[in-house]
Order: structure tokens, then sequence, then C-alpha cells
């Protein structure tokens, strides 16, 4: 008892502490570090392989729109960002007046919306389908053949269109002509430019975009599949009620995605394809752009253009994630 007696504390020792506890540390005890703190001590490498990313994000995305200004001035190279005339909405105005407002936006509305149409669905069932093969070495096949055109430069891929439709040496028009239809200068006609852009985009991208919605389904529990054959489903019935609801989560969220882009149609592309024949078909937003800024040096209407086609996106991104929240109970945020 004369050994244990020291260590025990009277009650009014340990209200003391209590109280010291309540009201904060006691003065000269050591400060323990915070969560933070803690949590970089014992997760410091993860924490060191996220710096660089978060970096080039602040430095080459956030900081950068800060440029964004530009659209709401008079600006000249020679007083600079800051230093130029405030202007207002004047460049916007500018762009609204301009006969060419309603051509660019249109144009850029109706292809972005059949590249949409076009090359939404066709990866799932290209997805669909492979998750149905049970021979590995044509899966296998088939997946690389549908997903190498992804590595082929843009420009490779408007070279081919423009050699396999050439009306001299293109074969289409060796195809034509052997059912003694003639052949047709089909870059030169404005009303196949969004063809041959929506489906050379399909060809290219179908197979990438493919991979999405296979490791979807890789995550589908077997037990499903299981239950469903129990229940005498066949193939179709099994895809439209085992697989289609299992990847449903990430088809939404991949059309609010490609919905909230919809106005941000690739320039490059566009560009290469772009000739003065079908430039009333052909000429976008983004190619507009382009030569506003850079040809005619007009940097405080260009910005401006780019300014209002973020705001269409970004308007489109956040309706489009109501209405699927609505309608599937699912969404981005």
């Amino acid at each position: 008892m004369a050994n244990i007696a020291p260590t025990m504390t009277s009650p009014s020792a340990r209200a003391a502490k209590g109280a010291a506890t309540k009201n904060g540390p006691v003065r000269g005890a050591p400060r323990r570090p915070g969560r933070l703190a803690r949590s970089f001590r014992q997760y410091w490498q993860l924490y060191l392989l996220v710096i660089p990313p978060v970096a080039y994000f602040v430095i080459f995305q956030y900081v950068p729109m800060a440029n964004a200004v530009i659209a709401f001035k008079d600006y000249n190279v020679v007083d600079g960002i800051w230093g130029s005339s405030w202007a207002g909405l004047k460049h916007f105005e500018r762009f609204f007046d301009n006969p060419m407002f309603t051509t660019v936006v249109k144009n850029t509305f109706l292809l972005s919306l059949y590249a949409l149409i076009a090359s939404f669905p066709i990866p799932i069932i290209l997805a669909l389908a492979l998750n149905e093969i049970r021979a590995r070495f044509f899966k296998k096949t088939v997946q690389m053949v549908t997903y190498a055109p992804y590595f082929i430069s843009t420009v490779v891929v408007v070279s081919m269109a423009m050699l396999l439709l050439s009306p001299r040496v293109g074969i289409i028009g060796d195809f034509t002509g052997f059912f003694g239809v003639p052949a047709a200068d089909y870059m030169a006609k404005p009303d196949f430019f969004r063809h041959i852009y929506v489906w050379t985009e399909v060809w290219q991208t179908t197979g990438y975009s493919a991979v999405i919605y296979l490791a979807a389904l890789s995550g589908v529990d077997p037990s499903l599949y299981e239950a469903a054959r129990m229940d005498g489903a066949n193939r179709l019935q099994k895809i439209w009620h085992v697989d289609l609801p299992s990847i449903l989560p990430t088809i939404v969220v991949v059309l609010i995605l490609s919905v909230g882009s919809i106005m941000a149609v690739g320039f490059e592309k566009a560009f290469l394809l772009q000739n003065p024949l079908n430039l009333s078909q052909s000429e976008i937003i983004a190619t507009y752009t382009y030569k506003v800024g850079l040809q005619h040096a007009d940097f405080s209407l260009s910005t401006a253009i780019g300014l209002f086609n973020s705001v269409i996106n970004l308007v489109l991104l956040v309706g489009v994630n109501i209405i699927a929240k609505r309608v599937t109970g699912k969404g981005l945020w």
C-alpha cells in the first residue's frame, strides 16, 4: 500500500486536471501537433506525390485565369494587361453585333451536338459487345484494332481523310466510280464537312472511350450474372437488366462532361479540314477566335469570345448535372 499510495490522486487533483483540460492546455505543457501536421508526418510520401500536379494546375490553369480581364479592357502591348484602359462590355457587344456571331455559334453547336449523338453511344455498344466475347484472343485483337487509332496524330488523320476523299486518287472516288457515280470533291462541299469531322472523330476515339465502360463492366458483381442466368435471361436481357444498370453511373458522368463541353469543339481538326469553299459550315468559335486574336491581333475581342464560350459551357454543365440528378439520382456533385 505504501508503494501504491503516491500514484493515487485525490478527487480535487483530478477535478483540477479536468478543468485545465477543459479550459485549454496547461501552461508549460508540450503542444500536440494539429491534425494536418500529424497527417503530413504519417503520409508525407503521398503529399509529395500530390505537390507536382497541384502546382501544375495552379501555375498553368488557375493563375492564367486572371488574364481573362483582357476581355474587359482595350488591351495594348505597350501598357500591358493591367495598365490598359477599361472598356467594360464593349468587346462582348462587338461580338454579339458581328454578322459572324450567328454563324459561328450555330456551326459550333450543331457540330458538337452531331459529334455527341454519334460518338456517345458507340463506345458503350462496343464495350458491351466486347464484354460478351469469350474468345480471349479475338477480344484482345478487337480492342487493339479499335484502340490504336487514338494514338494517331490529328494531322495524320486529316491527311488520311483528304487522300481517301480526293476525287483523283482517293479510294472513295474509285469505289463510287465502279458503280458509275462520278467522283466528287467532298472536301470542297460544305454539307460534307460535319460528316467528315464527326466520323473521323468516331473512328479515332471509339476504342479509347470504350475502355472506361469496360473498366466499369469489370466491376459488376458476378452473382448478378448467375442470378440472371438462373432466371432464364438471355444475353440481351442480361445486358439490359444487369450490365446497363451497373455502368449507369459511369454513363451519366461521361454524358455530363460531354454536354458540359459541347461548345468546346477541338480547334486543330476543324482548322485543318477548313478551306474557303466549306467555310460556311467549318467556321466555329475556336477557329474564329484564332483568326481574330492571332491573325488580326485583336486580343480583347478574342478573349471576350473565349470567355463567352466558357460561360456557355459552364451553364450547360450545371444544367445537365441538375437534370441528371433529378432523372437518375446521380451526378457530378
